[in-house]
C-alpha cells in the first residue's frame, strides 16, 4: 500500500508558521567589530512538526543568496561555504535559546559581511513510511549591514630634512563611532617599531630611542579624538629612512595594514660642513606696554654657538648698540646694564633658535634690535654672524578705545542701574575714574580704580558696587547702582589714565550716558488668601495674606502688622514685623496667651503667614493683614509712601469632646516608643528621629532623651544604658525606656533630601502623637500595662508593716484577757478575728 499522502496532508494543515527578525532593518558597524542577530520562528500546528533555520547573507550583484549558518530539523549545526573557518575557530555561533528564538553572533565582522542578512524557518512534517517533507516556509524582514574598514592616514612636515631640524609625523584613523573605540597606534622606521601610545595615553618607547625621549628629544602625544602626533628633534643622518603608522585594535592584535598613504618620510639628509645663515623678522610694531618678542634662526650652524642681543635707539639717534641680554654657549644669561631692572629674558627652545623677550614697552624702548651669533669650538669662536630688525612702538591712546554702555537707563526710584565702562587695547596699569554729572551742580567724582587694586571712594559708597571682568582684548568695568534715588540721577562718565615713567598722562573719556531715576506709582494692594476658616480646637491653623505694589528695589521696605478683632471687642494688633526686620507683640493682658501661641513668618517677598497653635475656642474672630510701606532716601532717613490692610479674615474655633491618648500604668519595666514614618517625599530621604519628654503640666518645655541623625550617629542626652535603639524597618524607629518616668513621651521625624547646589536640605519636619506614662500600682486590667514590681526595699517595707499589724491584734488579745481575768481558751494564733475589725492597710 501506497503510504505516500504528501498532497492531502499538505491539504489537512493549517500553514501557522511565522518568522520574524526584531531590531532596526539598517544596521552600520566597523571592521572587526561584534554583530548579534536574533530570529523567532514559531508554529502552531496541532500535529507533530520540525522546524529548521538558516541563515542567509544576499551580497550586492549576486543572484542566489549564501547561507551563513544553518540549524536543520534534527538540531544539527552547519556552516555554509565560506563560513567554515571562521564557525571552527568560534568566530560565527548559531545558539537556539529559548522556545523559537535563534541568534546568530559574529565575533569580528569582515569587510566581505556587507550584504542583506535575513532569516529563512521550514516546517518538517513526517509521514508514515517516515520520510520528512517540508510543508512551509517563510523569511523574515531582510537586514542591510554595511561594514566600514578603518583608514590610516599620515603626513610628515617636512619631508626632507637638514641635519639638527625637527621632524613631525601626524598619523590619522578615519572610521565610524571612533569615540566608542580603543586603539594603540604604533610608529615605525623600516620593521622597526620606534613608539607606540595606548588607549589611555601611556607611551612606550624602544630601547633605541629610551635616552632621546629621557632627554625630550622624541614625544608622543594624542592631539584629538583621531588625531596622534610623534616628533623627533633634532633629527640625524640615523633618523633617514621609511616611515609608517599602524594602529592595534582593542584587543591588542597587531593590525600588519600599512597607511593607505604610505610615503617614505625622509630624504638623505643634507649636512653643510662649514658657515651658517640667520633669519629673523626685518620690522615689528608692538603697542605700548605689551610684550616685544623676536625669534632668530640660524641655519647650518655647527659646535656650540652664543647668542648676544643688542639695541640702538632712534630717538634720540644712539651712536652704538648697546647689550640687552647674551646667552653664552654654556647657557649662561647676563643682562646688559641698561636693562637691568627690566623684565627681559634670551632663550633657546630649539637647537636652532634664539628668543629675545621684553615686558611692557615704553617708548624708548623703539629702535634696531640686533642679533649677534657666535659660533665656538674648543672655547674659541670660529665664527659670528649678524641680523637686524627694526622695532616701532606704538603709543597706547593710538589704540586705547573706550566705550560706556549701560543697562536700564530709565529707572524708577529703588531700582538697581549698571554701567559698563568697556576699555579696548590696553595693556598697561592704568587709573579709572567714575563721574557724575548732575543737573545745576558741579563734576562729581564717584569712584577711583588705581592699577594697584585700592579704591578711592568719593560719592555715597553704599549705593555703588564695582566689578570688573577681563577678557581676551578687553576689560569691563561695572558700576552698580542699588537701590537708585533721585540723588543718583544725571550724566556718568568713565576716563583713563597712565602713570607711567614718572609721568601721569590721561589718555581718554568716554561717552555720557544718562541715566533718569523716576518716583514709583504708589499702587499698594492688600488681599487675604483665604476669607474663612474653620477649626476644632487644639488644631494648629494658618492665616495667609499676599501684597503687591508698584514700588520695586533695595531702597523699598515693608512692615507687616496682623490685627485681631474679638467678640464685642476692638481691634487690637497682635504681633508686627516692622520694616527693619524687628519682631513685636504689643502688649495687652488679654492678648498674652494667644500672643504666646503665634508664629509670624513672611516665606515668599510679598506675602505673610500668621500660625496659630493649638487653636482655642476663644482664638474666634476675625483677623486682617497691614502693610506699610517704607523707602530709605539718599540721606538714609525713613519715609512712608503707602499703608493698606486687607479684608477681614474670619476664624471659626469649635470645641471638641475630651481626647483620651492612649496612658500606660507601669511600674519598672521597659517602656518602648515607636515611631513608624508613613509617608515621606521621595524615596531618596532620610530622617532624623528625636524622642522628647516633658510633664503633662508644662506644654512648652520638652526635652530630648535620644536622636538618631541622618547619618546613622546616634547621641544619648540621658543615661545610655536606659535607653536602648532600634531600627527594624527603613520608616519604623524604636526606642525602649528603662524605668520610664511620668509624663509624655513623642518622637519627632526631620526629612532630608540631597541636591546638587545645596547640599543636604532639610524640607519637612513632622511630630506624632503623645504617649502618656504614669506610674502606679499594678493592675491587672484589659488596655494597661502590668509589670510586676521587683524592687527589694517594696518588698522590705510591706513584710515590716504586716508585722506591725500582726503585732498590735497580739496586743489586743492579751489585754482582754488581763480584763477579764481568764485564760484564753485558744492559742491566740488560730483565734477568728471579727469581720467588723478595720484592716491594717488598704488596697
Amino acid at each position: 500500500m501506497n503510504w505516500s499522502l504528501k498532497p492531502s496532508r499538505n491539504a489537512l494543515i493549517d500553514d501557522s508558521l511565522t518568522v520574524s527578525s526584531p531590531g532596526p532593518t539598517s544596521l552600520s558597524y566597523d571592521e572587526g567589530g561584534a554583530l548579534t542577530l536574533t530570529c523567532r520562528a514559531s508554529s502552531n500546528t496541532v500535529q507533530h512538526t520540525h522546524l529548521s533555520l538558516t541563515w542567509y547573507l544576499q551580497k550586492s550583484g549576486e543572484d542566489n543568496p549564501r547561507p551563513i549558518m544553518s540549524l536543520d530539523r534534527d538540531l544539527t549545526l552547519i556552516a555554509g561555504p565560506g563560513f567554515e573557518g571562521r564557525y571552527q575557530d568560534g568566530l560565527i555561533r548559531l545558539d537556539k535559546v529559548g522556545e523559537g528564538t535563534y541568534r546568530l553572533k559574529f565575533a569580528k565582522l569582515k569587510l566581505s559581511d556587507q550584504g542583506e542578512i535575513y532569516c529563512r524557518a521550514q516546517e518538517w512534517i513526517q509521514d508514515p513510511d517516515r520520510s520528512w517533507y517540508s510543508i512551509t516556509q517563510k523569511e523574515a524582514e531582510k537586514l542591510t549591514l554595511t561594514t566600514s574598514s578603518l583608514v590610516v592616514r599620515m603626513s610628515a612636515q617636512p619631508k626632507v630634512l637638514q641635519q639638527g631640524q625637527d621632524l613631525s609625523l601626524s598619523c590619522s584613523l578615519d572610521t565610524q563611532n571612533l569615540e566608542e573605540k580603543f586603539f594603540t597606534v604604533a610608529w615605525f622606521r623600516g620593521s622597526v617599531e620606534l613608539a607606540r601610545i595606548g588607549p589611555s595615553g601611556i607611551l612606550s618607547v624602544s630601547a633605541e630611542l629610551s635616552a632621546r625621549a629621557e632627554r625630550g628629544e622624541l614625544q608622543v602625544a594624542r592631539r584629538g579624538v583621531r588625531d596622534y602626533s610623534l616628533v623627533l628633534q633634532p633629527v640625524g643622518t640615523e633618523d633617514q629612512g621609511e616611515y609608517t603608522c599602524r594602529k592595534r585594535l582593542k584587543t591588542l592584535i597587531l593590525n600588519t595594514s600599512k597607511s593607505r598613504n604610505f610615503v617614505p618620510m625622509l630624504s638623505p639628509c643634507v649636512i653643510i660642513e662649514g658657515g651658517f645663515s640667520l633669519d629673523m623678522q626685518n620690522s615689528l610694531t608692538v603697542k605700548e606696554g605689551d610684550r616685544l618678542s623676536l625669534t632668530c634662526r640660524v641655519n647650518g650652524g655647527q659646535g656650540q654657538l652664543s647668542v648676544t642681543w643688542q639695541h640702538k635707539a632712534t630717538s634720540p639717534p644712539a651712536a652704538a648698540f648697546t647689550n640687552v641680554i647674551s646667552l653664552n654657549q654654556d647657557g649662561v644669561v647676563e643682562k646688559g646694564p641698561a636693562f637691568a631692572g627690566r623684565h627681559v629674558r634670551a632663550a633657546r627652545p630649539a637647537t636652532d633658535t634664539f628668543t629675545l623677550e621684553l615686558d611692557r614697552v615704553a617708548p624708548a624702548d623703539a629702535g634696531v634690535y640686533q642679533c649677534v651669533v657666535s659660533e665656538w669650538k674648543s672655547s674659541s669662536k670660529t665664527n659670528s654672524q649678524f641680523i637686524s630688525s627694526n622695532v616701532t612702538v606704538a603709543p597706547t591712546a593710538s589704540f586705547l578705545k573706550l566705550r560706556l554702555i549701560g543697562r536700564n537707563h530709565k529707572v524708577t526710584v529703588g531700582e538697581d542701574a549698571t554701567l559698563i565702562c568697556q576699555v579696548k587695547e590696553m595693556n598697561v596699569p592704568m587709573v579709572l575714574t567714575w563721574t557724575l554729572q548732575r543737573v545745576d551742580f558741579p563734576l562729581d567724582t564717584i569712584v577711583t580704580v588705581y592699577a594697584d587694586g585700592s579704591i578711592s571712594w568719593s560719592g555715597v559708597q553704599r549705593r555703588y558696587q564695582l566689578k570688573v571682568e577681563s577678557k581676551r582684548n578687553e576689560v569691563l568695568h561695572y558700576l552698580l547702582i542699588n537701590g537708585a534715588s533721585h540723588a543718583e540721577a544725571g550724566s556718568y562718565r568713565c576716563s583713563v589714565s597712565v602713570f607711567q615713567d614718572g609721568v601721569y598722562r590721561r589718555l581718554l573719556q568716554s561717552n555720557q550716558l544718562a541715566i533718569n531715576v523716576e518716583n514709583p506709582e504708589n499702587d499698594l494692594h492688600v488681599y487675604p488668601k483665604q476669607q474663612s476658616l474653620a477649626a476644632k480646637e487644639g488644631e494648629d491653623v494658618a492665616l495667609r495674606c499676599g501684597f503687591r505694589s508698584g514700588a520695586s528695589g533695595l531702597s523699598y521696605f515693608y512692615k507687616v502688622s496682623w490685627l485681631y478683632t474679638g467678640n464685642l471687642s476692638s481691634t487690637k494688633t497682635l504681633v508686627q514685623l516692622d520694616h527693619t526686620g524687628l519682631l513685636s507683640y504689643p502688649e495687652d493682658p488679654g492678648l498674652r496667651g494667644l500672643q504666646r501661641r503665634l508664629h509670624l513668618s513672611r516665606p515668599e517677598q510679598k506675602s505673610s503667614h500668621l500660625g496659630i497653635q493649638t487653636a482655642q475656642e476663644g482664638d474666634s474672630g476675625t483677623y486682617k493683614c497691614q502693610i506699610e510701606l517704607f523707602q530709605l532716601d539718599h540721606k538714609g532717613q525713613w519715609q512712608q509712601k503707602a499703608s493698606q490692610s486687607s479684608s477681614p479674615i474670619t476664624l471659626t474655633v469649635t470645641s471638641v469632646a475630651l481626647q483620651v491618648r492612649q496612658s500606660f500604668i507601669i511600674t519598672s519595666q521597659d517602656f518602648t516608643v515607636l515611631c513608624h514614618i508613613t509617608q515621606q517625599s521621595s524615596a531618596d530621604s532620610e530622617f532624623q528621629v528625636t524622642w522628647f519628654w516633658q510633664e503633662k503640666s508644662a506644654e512648652n518645655q520638652r526635652r530630648p532623651i535620644f536622636t538618631a541623625y541622618r547619618n546613622s550617629t546616634l547621641q544619648a542626652f540621658e543615661k545610655s544604658d536606659q535607653l536602648r535603639f532600634s531600627r527594624p524597618l527603613h520608616n519604623n524607629y524604636s526606642l525602649t525606656v528603662s524605668k520610664a518616668a511620668p509624663g509624655m513621651y513623642f518622637c519627632e521625624v526631620e526629612e532630608w533630601l540631597p541636591s546638587l547646589s545645596h547640599g543636604w536640605r532639610k524640607i519637612a519636619t513632622q511630630r506624632s502623637g503623645h504617649w502618656t506614662v504614669d506610674i502606679g500600682p499594678t493592675v491587672d486590667s484589659p488596655g494597661k500595662r502590668i509589670f510586676e514590681c521587683s524592687d527589694t526595699l517594696t518588698w522590705i517595707i510591706i513584710t515590716l508593716v504586716i508585722f506591725i499589724c500582726l503585732l498590735s491584734v497580739v496586743y489586743v488579745l492579751i489585754l482582754k484577757m488581763r480584763r477579764t481575768g481568764k485564760k484564753p481558751e485558744k492559742d491566740f494564733w488560730t483565734e477568728q478575728v471579727s469581720l467588723n475589725t478595720k484592716p491594717c492597710m488598704e488596697d
